[in-house]
């Protein structure tokens, strides 16, 4: 199974999309360190810096998947909710490269607010040009808790998939069980510089966490969002004004702030998963990422539709 994939951040639906079994023919990303990030974990991969608008899809014409993590700030109810009059809005160039591939089926990413009333004509728009290539198309909202992450995380996938294909793939289901608390998870990064507090504080953070927010390149830093954010991280014990470079020390006294490693864990990352850059370029690759438990689960469930297909051939509809 081959992918291509475009704005690519640090990884996050990359990471998800292997783990379910694809190669990755080419990743495009716009911003240097993020792409670095990805050098420095997969150095085989073979990473593009440069701007999805001026890209060239006709080398790979025929690939299985076409995924995407389009710019959220467009969408965001955060921000003016611009959608396509936002220079940042990048379906234009998305359904240009898709008309180019014409890859088996499309994998999107985008934030809550693509599902706002202001955007239904919008929507529509899209649809039916995906449809015009081929392509059924549906969109869900995905709780990444539902998949295992310890954070609320709404996000939409959209999937459209060739019309032959249609009947082979299902939406993923929810695991059975809640994802662990935020105590549960950073337990041992908390105590690991040695501080009493650690269980204590462990048994307080007894939830999940609320959605980390990354910022956008105009605006936020390395903190945990606006008020309305950093008091619900207040409720299970955190400090959200801002990111601290180190876990708490033994003696340390109040509520600890989280470090870069602690948010990656909580967006789904594996600790091994190094983030190229400072501090503040750090986080943003983190905090805006497509959780990579919630990339997999769809894309095992795309791979399976598209497993059929390989099997069991199907006359393509024109």
């Amino acid at each position: 199974m081959q992918s291509i994939e475009f704005c690519a951040g640090a990884g996050g639906q990359a990471l998800g999309l292997e783990q379910a079994g694809f190669k990755h023919s080419a990743l495009i990303e716009i911003e240097p360190d993020f792409a670095e990030t990805l050098r420095l974990n997969r150095p085989q991969w073979d990473v593009h810096t440069a701007d999805m608008n001026g890209f060239d899809g006709r080398p790979f014409e025929g690939m299985d998947l076409f995924a995407a993590g389009l710019p959220c700030p467009p969408f965001s109810m955060a921000g003016k909710q611009l959608g396509e009059r936002d220079e940042r809005n990048l379906f234009p160039a998305a359904i240009r490269l898709i008309d180019e591939i014409r890859p088996k089926a499309v994998m999107i990413e985008n934030v809550r607010g693509f599902l706002s009333a202001v955007f239904e004509d919008y929507r529509g728009q899209l649809k039916k040009q995906l449809q015009k290539l081929g392509y059924t198309v549906d969109w869900r909202l995905l709780n990444a808790s539902d998949y295992g992450v310890p954070q609320l995380r709404p996000r939409v996938v959209i999937v459209a998939i060739r019309k032959d294909l249609t009947d082979a793939f299902d939406w993923p289901t929810a695991l059975p069980h809640n994802p662990p608390s935020v105590g549960e998870t950073l337990y041992d990064l908390m105590a690991e510089g040695g501080w009493r507090g650690a269980r204590k504080w462990a048994n307080r953070a007894n939830d999940i966490g609320p959605t980390i927010v990354g910022g956008s390149k105009k605006h936020g830093g390395p903190d945990l969002g606006p008020t309305r954010a950093r008091k619900a991280w207040a409720s299970l014990g955190v400090e959200g004004k801002s990111l601290s470079n180190e876990a708490p020390e033994r003696d340390f006294v109040g509520m600890p702030r989280l470090t870069v490693r602690m948010v990656a864990r909580i967006q789904g990352f594996p600790d091994e998963w190094q983030f190229y850059g400072k501090k503040t370029s750090s986080y943003r690759q983190v905090g805006n990422a497509f959780p990579p438990p919630v990339a997999r689960a769809v894309a095992n469930n795309l791979k399976i539709a598209l497993s059929v297909q390989k099997h069991f051939p199907v006359r393509a509809v024109a």
